[in-house]
């Protein structure tokens, strides 16, 4: 059974996907976080780094917009994604290439003259023309495919591309295909057929997503009049407007959550706002086929996750240690380099043999991270260290359960298998935030370490201190050391004759006080009649 959730509130609105039972999507939004990825903007060149082929682009906000070179370039499609169908004149064939890669390193991967060498050479040339074709000041229409995440800017495109509920339009290339998702050949066929009857004007493509499978017509010109409105506004406002401009908008969670997650399959939808509930009933019975009746009103007094019983599954989602059935837990690392993921078997003692054992734990270690990666919505580099297999069947069947488990992940991955040490290394798209450091803030206390220094080490440095203090002076010091109260304990009980024998040995006049405003690693030490710190 598959259900969806949508708890709407003043300051934040939640969407949670449960199968079976199982949290398997769940996305926050909250009204003082804007959403960049998917938004198109008119945008003005500010600055142009050859070393670095990239410009960076000013669309309105602090931080200026990283467009690589090879992404000033309208590509006809993406080679990860969709099924190359028909293709333009003017389609490069060499886009395949990984977005990311620099132009000239990508052609240095395809040695020898291909097919497609001339179309190679004629894009070498442009990408060398890009600071002539594109100078500081100029405007360019460019989309954002990656938001702002720590101290980066977000990153754009030329390569346009707006997300209708069926299709999804291209307005820079004449490229039709569809989703490699949908496998069977006759409704390939069907759908290729259906799209290119299409009136769609000149040098403009769609791609049908995989909600489209076996869709009657009427549904993709529906969707496809939709999209060409958009555009049509889009560009009026590209034609009138002063860059930075924001041309289109990614509609809001309660929207996306039509494009992508009410299916045929979902059997409620169940709103907690009534507003929210008339407005998403008016959307369904405009865009989708999905049967009115699945849509419902929760009025109950209890909130509705805590009335479902997913909240505490919500909660979960932030805990660094998720616990499996047989016994064992995986742990979940952020770095700022990669996600560290470990194995652990605990409790688990199930099985005829050890190897089974661990063969078990690490299945269900497999799934639960799949789920993990995309209710946390982390990304980057994955290193996964999974229990020790000796034998190579079952590492293969533990890298084959992994990708089972990614095939419905939005953001695109890919998975190596286990390496000679043990470890499996995978990337998984990063659009943004992970959903940790749009919701949480770095703690006061260890500025997101998440340690703070031991009451012992704290007392080593204040004795450091006072010691130096005292040497380089002649005469008694008047000395106050103030501290946070947990420190003035420690002081005056385990080092209190340490503290005694430092007095008689240098001469000088210590006394202490505590002030709960300070931190648990910050001290002071001054001078008690002019309250003037000793530096």
């Amino acid at each position: 059974m598959k259900q969806i959730f949508i708890n709407k509130e003043q300051l934040e609105t939640r969407v949670a996907m449960v199968e079976n039972n199982i949290l398997t999507e769940y996305e926050v939004e909250r009204y003082d976080q804007e959403r960049l990825v998917g938004s198109i903007f008119k945008g003005r060149i500010k600055n142009l780094e050859n070393s670095l082929q990239a410009a960076f682009v000013d669309i309105g906000f602090q931080k200026n917009a990283f467009l690589h070179y090879w992404d000033m370039i309208p590509a006809a499609y993406n080679d990860g994604l969709f099924e190359q169908d028909a293709m333009s004149k003017d389609t490069v064939a060499s886009m395949d290439a990984n977005i990311g890669d620099s132009f000239s390193s990508t052609l240095k991967k395809k040695p020898g003259r291909s097919k497609d060498g001339d179309d190679q050479d004629r894009m070498r040339k442009e990408i060398e023309r890009i600071p002539e074709l594109f100078p500081v000041g100029s405007e360019v229409i460019v989309q954002v495919t990656k938001g702002p995440i720590g101290t980066k800017g977000p990153r754009v495109t030329t390569n346009l591309s707006i997300p209708g509920r069926y299709l999804v339009l291209l307005p820079h290339t004449s490229h039709i295909g569809v989703s490699k998702r949908i496998q069977n050949h006759k409704e390939r066929d069907r759908l290729r057929s259906v799209l290119r009857k299409m009136s769609l004007p000149e040098r403009m493509g769609c791609i049908c997503r995989t909600l489209g499978d076996g869709k009657p017509e009427e549904y993709f010109h529906n969707d496809i009049e939709m999209l060409l409105d958009i555009w049509d506004t889009m560009e009026r406002n590209r034609q009138t407007q002063r860059a930075p401009y924001c041309l289109y908008r990614e509609p809001d969670l309660m929207s996306r959550s039509t494009r992508y997650f009410l299916t045929d399959s979902v059997d409620d939808v169940w709103i907690d706002n009534h507003e929210a509930y008339t407005k998403f009933r008016k959307t369904i019975v405009k865009i989708s086929d999905v049967n009115i009746s699945k849509l419902k009103h929760h009025n109950q007094h209890k909130p509705l996750f805590q009335h479902f019983g997913i909240a505490k599954q919500i909660d979960s989602i932030f805990e660094r240690q998720v616990s499996l059935p047989s016994g064992g837990y995986i742990c979940i690392d952020e770095t700022e380099a990669l996600i560290a993921i470990d194995i652990n078997s605990g409790k688990a003692r199930q099985g005829k043999d050890h190897p089974e054992t661990i063969l078990m734990t690490n299945l269900e270690a497999a799934e639960s991270i799949a789920r993990q990666l995309r209710l946390r919505d982390i990304g980057g580099l994955v290193v996964i260290d999974f229990i020790d297999m000796r034998s190579k069947k079952d590492q293969m069947q533990v890298y084959r359960a992994l990708k089972k488990g990614v095939q419905h992940d939005k953001a695109k991955t890919k998975i190596s298998p286990i390496s000679q040490l043990g470890l499996l290394e995978m990337t998984r798209q990063r659009e943004h935030q992970s959903l940790k450091d749009s919701l949480y803030t770095p703690c006061s206390n260890c500025e997101g370490k998440g340690v703070v220094k031991s009451m012992v080490s704290v007392s080593v440095e204040i004795q450091r201190k006072l010691q130096a203090l005292l040497k380089r002076s002649k005469d008694k010091m008047e000395v106050r050391v103030i501290c946070h109260p947990d420190i003035l304990h420690r002081l005056r009980a385990e080092d209190a004759r340490i503290l005694r024998n430092m007095e008689k040995s240098l001469g000088g006049n210590l006394s202490f006080r505590a002030d709960d405003s300070l931190h648990v690693e910050e001290f002071k030490v001054v001078n008690p009649n002019t309250m003037k710190e000793y530096r």
